[in-house]
């Protein structure tokens, strides 16, 4: 990836531009973090999940979107987080966050299937945890990159606008 403008260059120990307040440069592959960030944001909050995703708000997808853009680039369904530690993730608590949250999201996804409605999800027993895990590694990514870990999810479309225009 090209940084514009060796002044910005995150390898001075500079914070580089940002994407809508989330540092550019300073993770090689800033679109893998964009779309897991997104993913672990709408799955760690639950009422974002039953206002939009239980209501069938448009623009934001659903659950089984949000796993996909969770593993879709990264295959963490297949391999450890650890494994993009200073690409994707910063260090290797992050990629510990990410990995749980994962791997209790996957286990519900295999026992309800990618097809089933919202509802199987937000009622399956093992949800609370699923969400608790995700809340752990979405507040840690965005702490990490300077964001409000609270602020409403962003759109996929805003989301595709920010990966796309930097």
């Amino acid at each position: 990836m090209t940084v514009q403008g060796s002044e910005n260059s995150s390898r001075r120990g500079r914070r580089s531009s940002t994407m809508g307040g989330m540092p550019l440069n300073d993770m090689p592959w800033w679109r893998w973090r964009s779309n897991v960030r997104s993913a672990l944001h709408m799955l760690s909050d639950t009422d974002f999940q039953r206002g939009v995703w239980l209501a069938g708000v448009d623009g934001y997808g659903d659950v089984t979107d949000a796993v996909y853009r969770l593993v879709e680039d990264t295959w963490l369904d297949n391999w450890s987080a650890e494994k993009y530690v200073g690409t994707i993730f910063r260090d290797s608590q992050e990629a510990a966050l990410v990995d749980t949250a994962v791997l209790r999201v996957l286990r519900i996804m295999h026992q309800v299937g990618p097809d089933a409605p919202v509802s199987a999800y937000l009622d399956h027993p093992a949800w609370p945890e699923a969400v608790r895990a995700a809340r752990d590694a979405h507040v840690r990514l965005a702490v990490s990159d300077g964001e409000d870990p609270d602020a409403q999810p962003r759109t996929l479309e805003v989301l595709r606008i920010l990966t796309r225009s930097a």
